[in-house]
């Protein structure tokens, strides 16, 4: 592949996040825009140059200038518009949560296999610079014991929801929630870093006859627990702290920023951080690029087995706490 010529399905805050680091970028360029609402994708197009704004999802696909495609739909949407977009032929760019179970996900990783194609899963932990510190500075607090990580973010709907709105985020049915939303940086650290647990347990706090809102994550590993708290109804310091029996590690900015790593021993104390760009977003677009161009099949291996193993984790966790979504065996 010579260039990334983009194609996007949404049009969020995160899209526009991405968009505007993709021109400071070289080899990726946006040149069509999916949208259900013509005047969303029009504003979208116009506003990062592309010349194509689609209404239909087949006509979209059949596009032969694009031939990467970027999920950023709600939560529900992820599985069939990137099936739909690996059967077309296109490369895959997938926002998180990548899936709602575990069978999709190994279902797209076998389709892009079969098609020969790159399917990239696109939490943007993997992506930051910090997470090649945090790795190396590991094993310098010896065996663990402690993991407690905490990521909250009050949202703005959140207030909507309390004046009697559902929106996408707070509702089944587009597979929200703040174990799906915000909780998951959490999970996917742990399991980046550690692999899956042997058992996790979620309590959370459930908006009645919805999704949960926040709540408490515990992940069993041999010889130590992870506590993974996640709210989208409070806010707080977020953070991530490794506690081992030869020092310790706190994150600053938790799971999802990485902004440093101070890894403390009984013979040292020492800061360190590598990520210098304001948008964080822009460590994503870069290495993305860098991995379609270069056809870097063992790094995107890499990130799907991450992927995989936290879409696991949370669809047993979810559904043991009476969270289902339409699809769900035993659903609502």
């Amino acid at each position: 592949m010579k260039e990334i010529r983009l194609g996007t399905i949404g049009s969020g805050m995160i899209v526009h996040a991405i968009l505007d680091c993709t021109k400071q970028v070289e080899g990726i360029r946006l040149v069509a825009a999916y949208s259900r609402d013509r005047a969303k994708g029009e504003e979208l197009a116009a506003e990062y140059g592309a010349s194509k704004v689609y209404t239909d999802m087949d006509e979209f696909l059949k596009d032969e200038e694009m031939n990467v495609v970027y999920v950023a739909s709600p939560n529900s949407l992820h599985y069939e518009q990137s099936k739909k977009a690996l059967l077309a032929g296109k490369h895959v760019l997938c926002e998180k949560p990548f899936c709602t179970r575990a069978e999709q996900a190994r279902e797209l990783r076998q389709i892009a296999r079969e098609k020969g194609l790159m399917l990239i899963d696109a939490t943007p932990t993997i992506f930051l610079p910090n997470l090649e510190i945090l790795k190396r500075e590991l094993p310098k607090v010896g065996k663990v014991k402690m993991v407690m990580s905490s990521y909250s973010q009050y949202s703005s709907r959140y207030d909507r929801l309390l004046a009697g709105e559902v929106p996408n985020v707070f509702n089944p049915k587009f597979a929200g929630g703040c174990l799906m939303d915000i909780n998951y940086y959490n999970v996917y650290l742990n399991v980046l870093l550690f692999g899956k647990p042997q058992a996790t347990v979620y309590y959370p706090n459930i908006y009645p006859g919805l999704v949960d809102t926040s709540g408490v994550a515990v992940m069993q590993y041999d010889g130590f627990v992870g506590e993974c708290v996640g709210a989208k109804d409070t806010w707080g310091v977020n953070t991530m702290q490794i506690q081992g029996e030869e020092g310790f590690i706190f994150i600053e900015g938790g799971s999802n920023c990485l902004l440093s790593i101070r890894v403390v021993t009984k013979t040292s104390d020492e800061t360190f951080n590598q990520q210098f760009e304001e948008n964080r977003w822009l460590y994503e677009v870069q290495e993305v690029t860098k991995v379609l161009l270069n056809e870097d099949h063992d790094f995107i291996e890499q990130g799907l087995d991450v992927m995989e193993n936290v879409v696991e984790v949370i669809e047993g966790a979810r559904k043991a706490a009476g969270i289902f979504f339409p699809g769900d065996e035993c659903g609502n």
